[in-house]
This record gives C-alpha cells, sequence and structure tokens, in this order.
C-alpha cells in the first residue's frame, strides 16, 4: 500500500519526473478517500502542504536543494507542537490549546524542506498501546480496519502503510514508535534517549520518552532521523552485508510468550540472518521480569506528576481507561519510584553487558499481530494475558535503559497480519544500529 519511499522519492523529483506538488497531492487524495475509514488524521493540513510542496518545487528548481527530506509529505503526531494549530494530544483536556511555536523537531523538518500534511491520531496522552482511547475515535489498522494500528503513534503508521504520507513522527515512551511500525507493517525507529528535542512535545513520563521516526524503510528512517537531529544533511546509509554480523536474541522472557504465527515468523527469520552469514547465539537478561513493574512505578507516576491540574479540574475530559491508569499513578509511592530508578540502572547494565559483545539484540517486537478492537486479553498457548501488558512486553525495556531500538517487518500471518522483530544497539550508537537494521532489511527482503 505504500506509495514510495523517500529514496525513490528523491530521485523522481530531482530527475523532474514528479513534482512535489503532485506527490502532496497525491498523499491528500488518499487521506481524502480513506481517512473516514482509518481515522489516522486528526488535522488535514491541505491548503499549507500545498503551500509548502510549491514552494519545495521553485526552491528546487532554482538549484536550492535542501537535502533528501526537500519536497517530501510527512506527517506528524498530534502530540507535537506546530505554531498556530492545535496540539490535542487526541484529548477533549487540551481543545482549546494552539500551539505558540513550532517543536524544535518542527523547525528542523521545515529547514529540511519537509512538507506537513496533517497531524495523525493518537491513543490520549500517548497513554495506550491500541490507538482506540482518543476524543477523535480510534485510529484503524489498514490491513485489517476492525484491529488496531497500535500505538500510542497508531495514526502514524497507518498514514504511512495507507500512502497518506511518504513518513511520519511519532513518539515512543514504552513502544509507541515500534508498536504500531509492528503491527501496520513499517520501519519504527525509536533512538538514543535524549539525541532528539523532545521540548515542544506534550510528555508523556519524561524521562522515558522518545522522538522518533516511522517510515517505509530502513534507509527512510534513516534519513528522517537525521533531519529530526537537525544537522547536515547525512550521507546515505551504507548496505552492509549480514555476513559477520554478531546477533544476541534473549530467549528467557522476551521469548516465552508468543503468538504461533509470530514465534514462527521470527525463527524463520533469525533462520535467513544466520543463513546469510549472521552470528545468532542467546543471552540473558537476568532481571528481565522486573522489567514491567519497573517501567509502572516510573511512568504512571511521572505521567500523573504531570496532569496532577487537569485531573482534578477536567476528570471527565479524559477517556475512562486513561484517566483510570493516571489515578493508579497517584497511588505510587516515594520510595516505589526510587527502587524503581534503582532497577532501572541495572537492567541498563544488564543490556549493556549484552551488547558488549554483539551488534545488536534480535528479539520480537509484539508477541501477538495487531488485536481487535475491545479485545481486553488474548490467549497464548494456555495462557490468557492482557493485551496491553503484551503490547508493551517486548518494547519498555529499551525505554528505561535508553538504548536505541528499531522494528523491521519480517513476514505475515496466514490472514494477512504484520510480524517484525526488533533490534537494539548500543547506546549513542543509533547510526550504527540503523546500519545492521538495513543489512538485515536487506537479507529479510
Amino acid at each position: 500500500m505504500f506509495a514510495m519511499t523517500i529514496e525513490e522519492f528523491g530521485r523522481k523529483l530531482r530527475a523532474r519526473e514528479v513534482s512535489a506538488l503532485e506527490a502532496t497531492d497525491a498523499c491528500l487524495a488518499r487521506i481524502e478517500a480513506g481517512n473516514a475509514r482509518l481515522n489516522a488524521f486528526i488535522l488535514v493540513m491541505a491548503d499549507e502542504a500545498r503551500h509548502q510542496a510549491r514552494e519545495a518545487d521553485r526552491e528546487i528548481a532554482a538549484g536550492r536543494d535542501r537535502g533528501p527530506l526537500h519536497g517530501v509529505p510527512m506527517s506528524i503526531k498530534d502530540l507535537v507542537d506546530m505554531r498556530g494549530t492545535a496540539t490535542t494530544a487526541a484529548s477533549r483536556v487540551r481543545a482549546r490549546h494552539v500551539a505558540e511555536h513550532d517543536a524544535p523537531i518542527v523547525v528542523h523538518l521545515r529547514r529540511a524542506g519537509a512538507v506537513v500534511v496533517g497531524k495523525t491520531n493518537l491513543h490520549e496522552f500517548a497513554l495506550g498501546t491500541t490507538s482506540e482511547d482518543s476524543a477523535f475515535g480510534p485510529a484503524r489498522n489498514p490491513h485489517d480496519e476492525t484491529r488496531s494500528p497500535g500505538g500510542s503513534s497508531g495514526g502514524s503508521a497507518a498514514s504511512i502503510v495507507a500512502g497518506m504520507a511518504l513518513a511520519s513522527v511519532g513518539t515512543d515512551t514504552g513502544g509507541s514508535i515500534r508498536i504500531p511500525a509492528a503491527a501496520c507493517g513499517t520501519v519504527g525507529l525509536k533512538p538514543t534517549y535524549g539525541e532528539v528535542s523532545a521540548d515542544g512535545v506534550v510528555p508523556l513520563a519524561r524521562s522515558l520518552d522518545h522522538v522518533g521516526p516511522l517510515a517505509a524503510s530502513v534507509a527512510d528512517a534513516y534519513l528522517v532521523y537525521h533531519a529530526l537531529l537537525g544537522g547536515a544533511p547525512p550521507r546515505p546509509l551504507a548496505a552492509a552485508p549480514v555476513r559477520g554480523l554478531r546477533l544476541a536474541v534473549p530467549r528467557a522472557y522476551f521469548c516465552d510468550l508468543l503468538d504461533d504465527e509470530v514465534r514462527t515468523a521470527f525463527e524463520n527469520a533469525l533462520g535467513r540472518l544466520r543463513d546469510g552469514g549472521a552470528q545468532v547465539r542467546d543471552v540473558e537478561i537476568r532481571h528481565a521480569r522486573d522489567i514491567a513493574p519497573v517501567y509502572l512505578h516510573l511512568s504512571l507516576a511521572e505521567a500523573a506528576a504531570y496532569h496532577a491540574t487537569t485531573i482534578d479540574e477536567q476528570p471527565d475530559s479524559y477517556t475512562a481507561p486513561v484517566r483510570l491508569r493516571l489515578e493508579m499513578g497517584r497511588h505510587i509511592l516515594a520510595e516505589d519510584y526510587v527502587r524503581a530508578q534503582i532497577g532501572r540502572e541495572v537492567l541498563r547494565r544488564e543490556v549493556d553487558a549484552a551488547l558488549a559483545d554483539h551488534d545488536a539484540l534480535v528479539l520480537p517486537t509484539l508477541p501477538i499481530p495487531a488485536p481487535l478492537f475491545g479485545a481486553n486479553s488474548m490467549m497464548i498457548g494456555a495462557t490468557k494475558e492482557p493485551v496491553r501488558s503484551l503490547m508493551l512486553r517486548l518494547t519498555q525495556l529499551f525505554n528505561l535503559t535508553g538504548h536505541p531500538a528499531i522494528s523491521l517487518p519480517c513476514g505475515l500471518t496466514s490472514n494477512g497480519l504484520p510480524c517484525a522483530l526488533q533490534l537494539a544497539g548500543a547506546r549513542m550508537q543509533t547510526d550504527a544500529l540503523l546500519g545492521v537494521a538495513l543489512a538485515c532489511e536487506t537479507a529479510l527482503r
């Protein structure tokens, strides 16, 4: 369903085979035709996008090329401030909010010449994994509209897969870029903590929040990631071979609860990587079973602190499930929060140790395919598990530790739902992780 990659568009744009305006019009036409079904966008910015596209075409014709994102139609999660537009966070709480300034990442995208077609739907305040609790109604999965696109950046992932944008910007506090990327079958990158500015982004939990790209390919994610950093256009990402890569699989805990078809897709992907010459061995994260409680004590406490005033003044403006989670955060004791910080450091050291002799960890992104809307629990073998816990289970570790992590498609279930694997790399080595991801993506095609 993808329209084209950023790389493909860039080649055609500079060969005068397509214009930025034509690509933007095509995305806007798909939004007009499909947004009533998918509900991927909260705000469509058609007039402004066309103006930006015309300006990009004029600049390129005049020889002023801003780099690989120049003229690229993109979407942005409606958690990010854009001057003169509402930042709703998919909540009635912020119905009257209008941003006075662009977030730094928006400044960087404008400088890179990107064209913003609109702001995407999400799980209210990013506090959920399914994108169904939104003041604007649920975003839907392009592969099956009865299913979740993942969350919280569900509208962002759906917009790419449906060809409504060539890339998007999402946020990730427990997996909110990687989960929808996996559920919808696209690429999603969570950079190292703190690399990409989160200023001007409505926070969920400040010590866990990350900003990053969703895109049709690893190469595209690399281009958007560098634009978000605000530096000069990067050199092309080198296509390294998979042969010789050292990959580590943390099987205990991370592969304990997997849907049968997800497990098959993951093991098949590992087999193809081995066949390509990658070295794949098992490692252990000893305190993996502490991940969920450590994460919850940090994320809910920080979220409750941010929402303390509005949860008192406007409780009925929140969706009921999100309000309940925020109320839970108010009951976390200070000593529990401090213990969780200690647990976070233990986990960070264990991930560092697991990566010491490896290029990346490799594990599934989601243990289940995209769930049906309204499903609160699912059977995994003989075990009944909460959907929310399942969807966070394999991603939240790297928010705690700050390591960069990326989700790649790795197959389909028998009914056509995407499966994905996740790669995590050393802190402050996001470019190196992207190189590993490109090699793996090439081997898995």
